[in-house]
């Protein structure tokens, strides 16, 4: 191995990770988006980069601390991105010639942009943004703090400072992880002309715009919304939208959808004749898997393009670096096919669809993390790829003589440095006959070869997620630290049909924990290196939920970290921001009606059995698994002495380990670690 080390957790701070690349409908430039950690600063730091058809002549092509998701203007003279600046940390939209020169700012929104989308004739922005003047009630300006509310008792109570003011809540969905408590404010479409600075609200009202989409002409936009009909209960209770158009000065919309689709993403055809939807049916509630559909404007017919094919559409890969991915259908330039990802087996491949229905081709596959694409008019792909020994890095595909190259080597001086391990995929077959992917990673070097060494199982959150070839920071640091690692995608994960993913459902803690059981005593069959009496045990979110099942179960492992977990059913449905809908839909119950249905699946219920030395990470902001639930789970380990650490992280959500703050990963990861290093 030479001067070769092992992973440390400080790499965090040495990767970059490559996104968003963008391709000029001139010449084929290619403009993409580079992130990497700010130590000094705890924080994110982006630029853009500048690079040939080729990949030639690859330089920087931004300098602020903040510059992200470019999008070249039709005519291909300009370059859009959103930056955050000075004091202000709202994003901007930000303009650039093609030729280079200074940026200028091309927005003030109050709130900051969310997203934005040129306009077709290259003269105008459509924005998403936080419009809160279209809202029937009033709301205060701490947005972090307050909500929506209708006492005439605080308007006339002008003493009182805002942070001081009670809360009114009348949502049942007031608040997410990722926003925090719902400040009252909608996100709407503002179409904002370059020229002047002139700008018109094209939607406003008491609901949100999701994924939206230009016509070719420019006259119309596509969106997905779920806009509440007069005589409907309250709108929170469905996951159901719709898709509807208006024209670009916000008048004549119509409504193209009756509430049969939950709808992610929307896309025009080329001649303005079709809307692409990637969208599910709710048959299988939260574990239905994504579909490509067609409407017809002409018609108002919508067709499933693959019915027939047992797919999950979009990029469903768990992974711990924060990629983005690319969530539209994108039409070829002939509108015969559309282009768009899809979960499977592991990876993430790029497929075609025929718009006639014929069939779905793989365009890109492989045993790789395909997570963000783009075609140029010249018969290319530009696409970026993670694998289980490389983050992610941009690529270029010819189409017609079918050659793949590699643009970027961005962590390849860092990965020069260390020792990784490449992951061995395992067949496993479950008691009841299903299929299992599965795949164990060595430790770094060659302790296998000469020495008994402890092994730690994985678990994936979700449940309806997959884990797969792409890189993993924290398995590459346990396998330096000696370990091996185990991994692999129980019944309720994605990738493997329909059934497949379903069939976790009013189930957990039956048929996925006999999995993760087998997938462990397969590796212990197959590998007599694995020290039988040295296992350990983590995960989070559903992953949590499942290590602290299993510490109930069994006393097989010898140490366990449970992260971000769930311990009791019965409060999380009323804690979590999505509690009341994932519980009814999970666990089949709620707590007035199914009590002993949601405590008989609750790892508390169990708790009085653990024997095994778990550790407890959980996120102070964390509203998607709340903080209690930890707090539950090691007040009742403390109470019935078993050996446990309540670690608590402050100003973390739920994603904390894949864009946490870095200091509070690394911190997280070292926790992890140390647990294992001192019980195993």
């Amino acid at each position: 191995m030479g001067s070769r080390r092992g992973v440390i957790a400080e790499d965090l701070y040495r990767f970059n990770w490559v996104k968003n690349p963008v391709i000029s409908p001139l010449d084929g430039t290619i403009v993409y988006e580079v992130q990497k950690v700010n130590a000094k600063q705890d924080g994110y730091d982006s630029h853009l980069r500048r690079m040939n058809a080729d990949g030639s002549e690859d330089i920087q092509w931004t300098a602020g601390q903040s510059d992200r998701s470019p999008a070249w203007s039709p005519d291909g003279k300009q370059l859009a991105f959103l930056r955050k600046s000075g004091t202000d940390q709202h994003p901007q939209v930000w303009i650039m010639s093609a030729y280079g020169g200074e940026a200028h700012q091309a927005t003030d929104m109050a709130d900051g942009v969310g997203s934005f989308l040129w306009s077709p004739d290259s003269q105008s922005l459509l924005i998403a943004a936080t419009n809160k003047s279209s809202q029937p009630h009033q709301t205060t300006s701490n947005q972090s703090e307050q909500l929506t509310s209708t006492n005439p008792d605080h308007a006339e109570d002008q003493s009182v400072p805002l942070s001081k003011k009670a809360i009114e809540i009348n949502r049942i969905i007031y608040k997410s992880d990722s926003g925090g408590l719902w400040d009252g404010g909608r996100t709407h479409l503002y179409v904002h002309k370059i020229a002047d600075q002139s700008g018109t609200w094209i939607t406003s009202g008491d609901y949100d715009i999701d994924d939206f989409a230009w016509s070719p002409d420019g006259k119309q936009i596509a969106y997905i919304s779920h806009i509440p009909s007069a005589d409907e209960g309250d709108p929170d209770f469905s996951l159901k939208n719709d898709l509807f158009t208006i024209n670009a000065e916000g008048h004549e919309r119509h409504q193209w959808t009756q509430h049969q689709y939950v709808i992610s993403s929307v896309n025009w055809s080329p001649d303005g004749q079709f809307i692409a939807m990637v969208a599910d049916d709710q048959s299988y509630y939260n574990a239905t898997l994504n579909r490509l559909y067609q409407l017809s404007l002409a018609t108002g017919t919508i067709t499933g393009l693959c019915d027939h094919d047992d797919i999950m559409l979009l990029n469903s890969v768990v992974g711990d670096t924060g990629l983005s991915s690319t969530y539209k259908p994108i039409y070829q330039s002939n509108g015969q096919a559309i282009d768009v990802l899809c979960t499977t087996f592991g990876a993430c491949h790029l497929l075609s669809i025929a718009t006639d229905g014929s069939g779905v081709q793989t365009i890109l596959g492989g045993q790789r993390n395909i997570h963000y694409f783009a075609r140029t008019a010249e018969q290319h792909l530009i696409f970026i790829a993670a694998d289980p020994l490389q983050p992610g890095e941009l690529f270029s595909w010819n189409i017609e003589t079918e050659v793949e190259t590699r643009l970027t080597h961005h962590n390849d001086d860092l990965l020069q440095q260390l020792i990784l391990s490449k992951p061995e995929e395992m067949s496993v077959t479950s008691v009841d006959g299903k299929s299992l992917q599965a795949w164990i990673m060595r430790p770094a070097g060659d302790q296998a070869d000469h020495t008994k060494v402890p092994t730690i199982l994985e678990i994936h959150g979700g449940p309806h997620a997959m884990y797969g070839y792409t890189f993993m920071l924290e398995f590459q640091l346990l396998v330096s630290q000696g370990y091996a690692v185990i991994f692999g995608n129980p019944r309720g994960s994605h990738g493997y049909g329909q059934l497949f993913v379903n069939a976790c459902r009013h189930d957990y803690g039956g048929g996925d924990y006999q999995d993760l059981m087998e997938i462990t005593d397969y590796a212990l069959e197959h590998y007599d290196w694995i020290d039988k009496d040295r296992l350990g045990v983590t995960g989070g979110s559903y992953g949590g939920f499942m290590t602290n099942w299993i510490v109930g179960h069994t006393d097989r492992f010898k140490a366990a970290v449970t992260q971000r977990s769930i311990s009791n059913w019965i409060s999380m449905y009323g804690v979590s921001d999505i509690g009341f809908h994932f519980v009814e839909d999970q666990i089949a119950g709620n707590p007035w009606d199914h009590l002993n249905t949601l405590w008989d699946h609750s790892p508390l219920a169990y708790v009085a059995n653990v024997k095994t030395p778990i550790l407890i990470l959980h996120g102070e902001k964390d509203l998607r698994c709340p903080i209690e639930q930890g707090e539950q789970w090691f007040i009742a380990l403390k109470r019935l002495g078993a050996v446990t650490k309540f670690v608590r992280f402050p100003d973390a959500n739920h994603e904390l380990s894949r864009s946490g703050h870095p200091q509070l990963r690394i911190q997280r990861l070292n926790h992890i670690v140390g647990w294992f290093n001192e019980y195993l």
